[in-house]
């Protein structure tokens, strides 16, 4: 995969497609390859671009504070380094929060903001999600068995596990497929999750804004909504009904459906 330096570390990525660029970032403990299921639909229309932010894959693994506002002035970096002037950023959790300072904090950057699972600043409940996650890191001395047994009963429905116990363990193996996060970066990226913050900069988000919610999602709920909504001026809200943490995975037709016609929208 190709790989740039930016903002004094190396960054792996994917593309693939023509049109506009269109650039996907990754959530917690997850590489690039996480949007494979929205990739194959928006190539059609997009450039799509998959990063590996810093702390995963085959990025660089840097020893220090990780935050959500380092991680966008990542992606502001490597769209400078790859020669990029602005595109369509996508996100979902961690990528959201990192698309909402993305905007906020380099405005020419963003054509338009896809924020999926996203929440302006952690509340109690959501650090204590997270903090849960790390203990399981840490006694499992596994990433990818963590987000299995810890992640995954967040992320799909108790009915997806009853009706698909294939395609959950798919996604199971497709996880133990992938570059394994070490356990250092790990706990960085999430505390990174624990300490994001971006509420008092969401006034100055003023691109076309679409915002989604799983129904079901306990872990960024719809709790979350309305403090990003009144904010970010002109912002769609759409719910995916039956659906919790991950609607890319347990609704994939309409989410792509559904996303990719607000993103043609805003397409030149």
């Amino acid at each position: 995969m190709p790989k740039v330096k930016a903002n004094h570390i190396t960054i792996n990525y994917d593309q693939q497609g023509t049109g506009e660029p269109l650039i996907l970032i990754p959530y917690l403990a997850v590489d690039y390859a996480c949007y494979a299921f929205q990739v194959a639909e928006y190539a059609k229309h997009f450039t799509c671009i998959s990063i590996d932010l810093r702390g995963t894959g085959e990025s660089d693994k840097p020893e220090g504070v990780y935050s959500t506002e380092l991680f966008a002035d990542d992606v502001a970096a490597f769209m400078q380094a790859v020669g990029i002037p602005s595109a369509h950023i996508s996100g979902l959790s961690l990528g959201a929060a990192t698309g909402m300072w993305l905007a906020a904090k380099y405005p020419s950057r963003v054509k338009s903001l896809s924020l999926h699972s996203a929440w302006a600043k952690t509340d109690p409940f959501l650090k204590t999600v997270v903090e849960g996650w790390q203990v399981t890191a840490k006694a499992l001395g596994s990433v990818q068995e963590m987000i299995i047994l810890s992640i995954f009963p967040w992320c799909f429905t108790p009915e997806l596990y009853a009706a698909k116990p294939e395609y959950i363990q798919s996604l199971s193996d497709f996880v133990r497929g992938r570059p394994a996060q070490p356990l250092a970066t790990f706990l960085q990226e999430s505390n990174a999750v624990i300490a994001h913050d971006v509420a008092a900069q969401l006034g100055k988000i003023t691109v076309p804004t679409q915002i989604t919610f799983g129904r079901r999602d306990v872990v960024t709920s719809t709790r979350f909504a309305d403090r990003m909504t009144g904010a970010i001026r002109g912002s769609e809200l759409l719910i995916f009904e039956e659906c919790a943490h991950t609607p890319i995975y347990e609704k994939v037709e309409e989410f792509n459906q559904k996303t990719l016609a607000f993103l043609q929208r805003h397409a030149v």
